[in-house]
């Protein structure tokens, strides 16, 4: 051990983030209910957790692609339809499905039971669209294709177009 290890001050550790069952911020864009567990505060933004539920015959997001983070889905329960470019991967409970950036993606429950997933996103980059779409529906707007493509432009995302 050196000298200055010897006699330095310790370091501060940084607080242990725990999220109960009721806690976190709740986001509720049409039939989808969200949950921030983590928005990136925690991690120095590298990393943001979200728990998301579909209720039944629910559409996903216009298919889209992220240039700055990566995104993960873990289904809890029930069942989502991946699009993937023009291929369809129906996720069942249990399943992971990562998204590298650049990916063209969109998900979707089309089953009669709500559906259940873990989302992440890494960096913490995403968590402010659901924020920012959250506040549109808040201000009496309607969520419009262009309000969305608005919000996700913010974000290093865009639409698809191409798969269309």
């Amino acid at each position: 051990m050196t000298e200055e290890a010897k006699t330095s001050e310790p370091q501060a550790h940084p607080a242990v983030s725990v999220m109960g069952p009721g806690d976190g911020e709740t986001i509720v864009l049409g039939t989808t209910r969200m949950r921030i567990l983590e928005d990136g505060s925690h991690t120095g933004h590298r990393l943001a957790i979200a728990e998301s539920v579909l209720a039944p015959h629910t559409q996903g997001p216009p298919q889209h692609r992220h240039a700055r983070h990566d995104e993960g889905f873990y289904i809890l329960s029930g069942s989502v339809r991946f699009t993937v470019g023009d291929e369809d991967y129906d996720a069942a409970t249990g399943t992971l499905v990562m998204v590298p950036p650049g990916t063209p993606h969109t998900f979707a429950n089309m089953t009669d039971q709500p559906a259940v997933m873990l989302s992440t996103f890494t960096p913490d980059l995403y968590v402010q669209y659901f924020r920012d779409l959250q506040e549109v529906l808040a201000g009496g707007r309607p969520l419009t294709p262009r309000a969305n493509i608005d919000a996700m432009s913010r974000y290093a995302t865009e639409p698809a177009t191409d798969l269309d």
